[in-house]
């Protein structure tokens, strides 16, 4: 019997440190709480994750724009690794948009000609055996965007133009209603 409660309790204590993993720290905790504060105003949220990649390419140009340091490989490695990350929140979020029919018209463009700003940026990077495979599941997970955002985009087209907007000024970006 204490055989067995002293197994157990092993088994625990070697067990609870597995679900206290840290989160996935693509984000700091400000955007963190951007993406809190904006996620009842869709739109709003998806340019949030815009500017979280416009930030982590300018870091990386900012990386290569000055004199060469230790680690700068590293650092590579581990931005795009980020960058990788919130585009494919970016994209799950606009899959959980688009079957809700929330209208991300005007947000979409903006997606497609960032797409191409990235895209430009990540093969603009030297080559480097640190980060070739991370920048290749980038410029993939790039284009898996803007598959899914050209393909959201004519949804969306096609459901505004069959089920237009009521025209109130009181409905202008509103917050939405999520059923719980």
């Amino acid at each position: 019997m204490p055989r067995r409660l002293i197994l157990a309790l092993a088994l625990f204590a070697l067990a609870a440190p597995l679900c206290a993993q840290p989160p996935d720290s693509s984000l700091t905790q400000a955007e963190i709480d951007q993406v809190r504060e904006y996620r009842y105003y869709p739109a709003d949220c998806v340019l949030l994750f815009v500017n979280f990649l416009d930030l982590r390419t300018q870091e990386l140009h900012d990386l290569y724009a000055h004199p060469r340091r230790p680690g700068r490989e590293q650092d590579t490695h581990d931005l795009i690794q980020q960058f990788t990350s919130i585009t494919d929140q970016l994209s799950d979020n606009l899959d959980e948009y688009g079957p809700l029919h929330i209208d991300l018209r005007k947000a979409l463009p903006k997606i497609l000609t960032g797409i191409d700003r990235w895209t430009a940026d990540l093969n603009a990077l030297p080559d480097n055996n640190a980060y070739t495979v991370t920048r290749k599941l980038a410029l993939e997970s790039l284009h898996d965007l803007r598959e899914s955002t050209t393909q959201l985009a004519a949804d969306q087209a096609a459901w505004f133009k069959a089920h237009p907007p009521n025209k109130s000024p009181d409905d202008k970006n509103g917050p939405i209603d999520i059923p719980r």
